[in-house]
């Protein structure tokens, strides 16, 4: 059971030293007992006290891995149930289905189809990550003909027991989440987890009977536990959705305190919708979701969906102050400032190498936030971005000329630049990054 934040402050050093980023062992002790921090933030604790608090640490939904190498996922860890009280972790990954009758050959060709579906959004590589394979006594050819063909990582899908267990150990170090452990199977099904240190899915026909599920794995010492309640209308998994999360965070109920799996697939055959549903389980807590096929129509939007949901709100995107060269640009290449906004740079960044002008981009920290909203803030100051291209950046060890563009959007910053920076040429580029590449075919370097 989790401790209050006075019991847990009870059994911290009590030093204040303010080395976990709290004001005290008493703030520490409240962050927490309420998910907030991690105990790991604190380097004092005894090994005593660090044992008797590991279950008042514990995130409050238990994170589990599936899968390995570059499409290895977790689902759970969450420990807040609104995006602006702090953040979501681990985006929900996307899953087509695989059916164990298709033939080795037709597999391949579908997972490589599926592998190719890769976005470059703001500098993450978006794509699926998982193929669920469903069926029975040829689970283990099909299993092994999606991590042959692909690098995506595996669900696997029999209530056939021998099946299952042929395919669990043809994936072996491969961390397949395996299922459906119910009622009639799960000690067979926990003992095939054991044997292979892999996670469980469970499969309960409502919100009642997960905890008798979940109770009797854990007793079987199987803690990697992800949940599928049984609804298959959108309407109930919807709504069992948000009812696990609530128990696991506000009821603290650490028996419904695990990730979840949704088949959307299973809801409907039309694609198209299993895509509206698959956004709408995302938007509320889902973990993993399974379609039965995937495509760029279907899979780009429920990428960046959960990309725009699972960026820190309290934290802006950034790229790293610096200079970057685009198109390969020499000494007398133009040079171009801009803040450090990931999605501003991406976007600039894109153009000018569009445009094939070998430039220099100069990113100016500016906390994250774009051109006008930094030159509002007082972040891209004239006075402070010349300093920055003048002396800080040491643009002048790659450069011969003294010529730099500003933003349109930031043309009011001219005068204090020129001030700022005797003896250079100030231009003001255009107000819309798609205007750039026109806008550098014209330029010509002076100063």
């Amino acid at each position: 059971m989790a401790l209050t934040g006075i019991q847990i402050f009870k059994l911290l050093p009590g030093t204040n030293c303010k080395k976990c980023g709290a004001a005290t062992c008493l703030a520490f002790a409240m962050n927490l007992a309420s998910g907030k921090a991690e105990l790991e933030k604190c380097p004092d604790v005894s090994p005593e006290s660090r044992e008797k608090l590991s279950a008042a640490s514990a995130p409050p939904i238990r994170p589990v891995t599936i899968g390995y190498g570059d499409t290895a996922v977790k689902v759970g860890g969450e420990t807040v149930q609104f995006r602006h009280e702090k953040t979501f972790f681990n985006p929900p990954p996307i899953a087509g289905l695989i059916e164990d009758k298709t033939s080795a050959a037709d597999i391949a060709a579908k997972v490589k189809r599926w592998q190719k579906l890769q976005y470059n959004r703001v500098g993450l590589n978006l794509r699926p990550e998982l193929a669920v394979v469903k069926g029975g006594p040829n689970l283990a050819a099909a299993a092994k003909a999606v991590v042959d063909n692909s690098d995506l990582s595996v669900v696997l899908y029999s209530e056939d027991v021998a099946a299952l267990k042929a395919a669990t150990e043809a994936l072996a170090g491969k961390n397949p989440l395996i299922g459906p452990a119910t009622k009639a199977n799960l000690a067979a099904v926990a003992e095939i987890a054991k044997a292979n240190k892999v996670p469980v899915w469970i499969k309960a026909k409502d919100l009642d009977e997960i905890p008798e599920l979940t109770k009797a794995l854990v007793a079987a010492d199987v803690k990697d536990i992800v949940i599928d309640t049984g609804a298959r209308t959108t309407k109930q998994a919807f709504a069992d959705s948000i009812a696990l999360r609530r128990a696991a965070l506000v009821g603290q109920n650490r028996d419904y305190g695990y990730g979840t799996i949704t088949f959307p697939n299973e809801i409907t055959p039309n694609l198209t919708l299993q895509t509206a549903i698959a956004a709408t389980l995302i938007a509320k807590y889902a973990g993993v979701v399974v379609l039965s096929d995937l495509d760029g129509a279907s899979v780009f939007p429920l990428l960046l969906e959960r990309l725009n949901i699972f960026t820190d709100p309290q934290r802006p995107m950034t790229v790293v102050e610096g200079i970057y060269p685009i198109n390969n640009p020499d000494e007398n290449s133009p040079v171009l400032v801009t803040t450090n906004f990931s999605l501003t740079y991406f976007i600039v960044a894109g153009e000018v190498e569009g445009s094939r002008v070998p430039s220099w981009l100069l990113i100016k920290e500016c906390e994250g936030l774009s051109v006008l909203t930094a030159w509002a803030a007082g972040k891209f100051s004239g006075d402070d971005v010349g300093q920055f291209v003048g002396k800080r950046s040491n643009i002048l060890e790659k450069i011969k000329h003294k010529s730099v563009i500003i933003p349109g959007y930031a043309a009011a910053i001219l005068g204090d630049m020129e001030e700022e920076l005797p003896g250079w040429t100030v231009s003001i580029g255009p107000r819309e990054a798609a205007h750039l590449p026109k806008f550098l075919k014209e330029y010509k370097v002076s100063g």
